[in-house]
């Protein structure tokens, strides 16, 4: 039977991240190999206590094995982060003592090339288009301050004529070893940062960092169709990478303007346009403007109600990288008179005497409908 894993570190179930790691480094450094050689116990002890904390330290696996306990990490159950043959994690004996005993020297990792060379940073630009501008789309120049490439040195941050030396520290590796107790525990290099060479002689333009900040004149393709929030890339066009390492990417994040008329679902426009009441009542017609620049007529029939859509197909947006276009919808929105002259209330309200339920079918039906329930509740 397997050894609880709470017990084999000597910890409570409810033992926060800071208790396991304490446990972890008293119980590590007791049962090492290099301090027990030929103890066979104490190695196989080390590996157990090494398998609990790769467990219990990872909030995803604990709630994993005090629900399941050991069957959580056998027969497949385990998500893959199962274990190797001598108990370890995916990342190795070595990612677990870096986590435990690396603050000692100084802190985690640093990953670069072994050239030393790092790749730029990751730019974003915001750009507001109008909305004919997402229509017909556009090429658009645009000024992005950032670090690029030192022209002096190319990009190795030494003074032209030189080069950067290998590091006599770490020997160009960008790591050194420095003894911890009974543990060799490796670091970033402190006199290179990791990247394995120095400068002697810097460049006197980019001060050794080969690189240097000026502002940059891009072009931008926009497509036709695009839509609010779309994101471009525009690679290798953001920070510069230090001692000659690739550049980032630029990230142009596009945000559409309100529009006076139109408000845009998708491909499809809806615009609403204010009729009189006598043109909702007569019939009649009216001219829109859309955004392919031409008018289109729209016929208004007569008894036209408050609300009613009418669709112009294939006046909406342009879809995204296809032929097809999107449609326009007009909602009309019944205006009521007012600032009336007296003969115009005259009229109205001889109107008002001539007309008959037929003339306002719905306010005549909601209001007999309201009747009816009215009396009902006196019954």
């Amino acid at each position: 039977m397997k050894a609880d894993f709470y017990e084999t570190l000597g910890v409570s179930r409810g033992a926060d991240e800071k208790e396991l790691k304490a446990a972890f480094r008293k119980l590590a450094m007791k049962y090492h190999p290099d301090r027990n050689p030929g103890d066979d116990t104490c190695e196989v002890k080390f590996k157990e206590i090494n398998m609990a904390y790769e467990v219990l330290k990872d909030p995803q696996k604990r709630a994993a094995y005090d629900r399941f306990g050991h069957a959580a990490f056998e027969g497949g159950m385990n998500g893959g982060g199962g274990f190797g043959a001598h108990g370890f994690a995916a990342g190795g004996f070595a990612d677990i003592f870096e986590d435990i005993f690396g603050e000692m020297m100084g802190g985690g990792r640093q990953r670069r090339s072994a050239s030393g060379r790092e790749r730029g940073a990751d730019l974003r630009y915001n750009m507001e288009i109008a909305l004919e501008e997402a229509y017909s789309g556009k090429t658009a120049q645009i000024r992005v301050p950032a670090s690029i490439q030192c022209s002096e040195c190319s990009g190795s941050g030494a003074r032209p004529g030189t080069s950067p030396v290998t590091c006599t520290m770490c020997s160009g590796s960008g790591r050194v070893r420095a003894a911890q107790g009974f543990f060799s525990v490796e670091r970033t290099c402190p006199a290179c940062q990791g990247r394995g060479q120095t400068i002697k002689d810097p460049c006197p333009k980019c001060a050794g960092q080969g690189r240097v900040t000026e502002d940059r004149s891009l072009s931008v393709n926009i497509p036709a169709g695009i839509e609010d929030g779309t994101r471009i890339r525009l690679a290798g066009e953001g920070e510069a990478g230090q001692r000659g390492g690739p550049a980032g990417d630029l990230y142009i994040f596009l945000s559409v303007k309100p529009h006076e008329f139109f408000q845009r679902d998708g491909a499809d426009l809806y615009c609403k346009v204010p009729i009189s009441m006598t043109t909702a009542a007569l019939g009649g017609a009216f001219e829109v403007a859309t955004l392919d620049g031409t008018q289109t007529r729209v016929k208004v029939p007569e008894g036209t109600e408050h609300g009613r859509q009418f669709r112009l197909k294939g006046k909406g947006m342009p879809v995204l990288r296809q032929p097809q276009l999107g449609d326009l919808y007009i909602q009309v929105a019944v205006e009521t008179p007012q600032n009336l002259s007296k003969r115009q209330r005259e009229l109205l309200e001889e109107f008002e005497k001539l007309s008959s339920r037929e003339n306002s079918p719905q306010s005549a039906g909601f209001f007999s409908r309201m009747k009816d329930f009215f009396e009902s509740l006196g019954e």
